[in-house]
């Protein structure tokens, strides 16, 4: 998963508008993101996040679990305007666990049915580049999966370079298909849970991080501008070459 993936979602989630009750000239960015999540995730939402995670398009995990797990450790933080839907952090982690399998699925039934020529030419394609793929990403998770067998689609999914694509080799070395969703539920179940214990962890320091809300702001828009600075810098540089 690429960086400039993780800074595009994370300032489009910064973007999107608040209420009408909720925005207010002193609302900070970090409130923003607290206010945003707690209107709009729900076990469907992150359903749907996850699968598109776990798929061929790239979309970090880290923007949807652990603020879930965040506003869900949270017992007065409700999810609509009738105030009647909570969400649990377990439940968090289980849909979210059948989204990155539903993703993964994806690449393993598109790998199986349209063969390596394919899958390798389409990642070289201007729609696969555009989605971040390339067939030396493409070769590198398939020379994981065939060093390491099938348990590879259990330990890859905690690798960030390997964790979308190992599905891919998977498909196109027709591994079992009870196996692959077994070791795949397991290895994505375990890396959610991670990243809902952080999202529990950090609402058990809301005090503080509420308090010092307006510096941490500010610290985040300089990290993004220097990210993408960064990430422009270095396109200029590899389109030069």
């Amino acid at each position: 998963m690429t960086r400039s993936i993780r800074i595009a979602a994370c300032m489009l989630i910064l973007a999107l508008p608040l209420s009408a009750e909720t925005l207010t000239t002193d609302t900070t960015l970090l409130q923003r993101v607290e206010y945003w999540y707690a209107n709009n995730m729900n076990y469907g939402s992150i359903t749907a996040l996850m699968a598109v995670e776990s798929s061929f398009i790239p979309f970090p995990s880290e923007v949807v679990i652990p603020p879930a797990a965040y506003v869900a450790a949270d017992p007065d933080s409700s999810l609509n305007v009738s105030d009647s839907y909570f969400l649990n952090v377990v439940v968090v982690v289980i849909f979210g666990t059948i989204g990155a399998l539903l993703g993964a699925i994806i690449n393993y039934l598109l790998a199986l049915w349209l063969g390596r020529p394919i899958i390798y030419a389409f990642a070289d394609s201007r729609v696969g580049h555009l989605l971040l793929l390339s067939s030396d990403k493409i070769k590198k998770a398939e020379e994981y999966f065939n060093d390491h067998g099938k348990v590879s689609t259990f330990v890859g999914r905690f690798i960030p370079a390997i964790r979308q694509l190992i599905s891919i080799p998977a498909g196109l070395a027709r591994m079992k298909f009870a196996p692959f969703c077994l070791y795949t539920f397991l290895g994505a179940f375990i890396w959610n849970s991670v990243l809902a214990l952080l999202g529990y962890i950090a609402h058990g320091q809301a005090d503080l991080i509420n308090r010092y809300s307006h510096e941490l702001s500010i610290a985040l828009i300089i990290i993004v501008a220097i990210a993408i600075l960064w990430l422009v810098i270095k396109h200029v540089i590899k389109r030069n070459k």
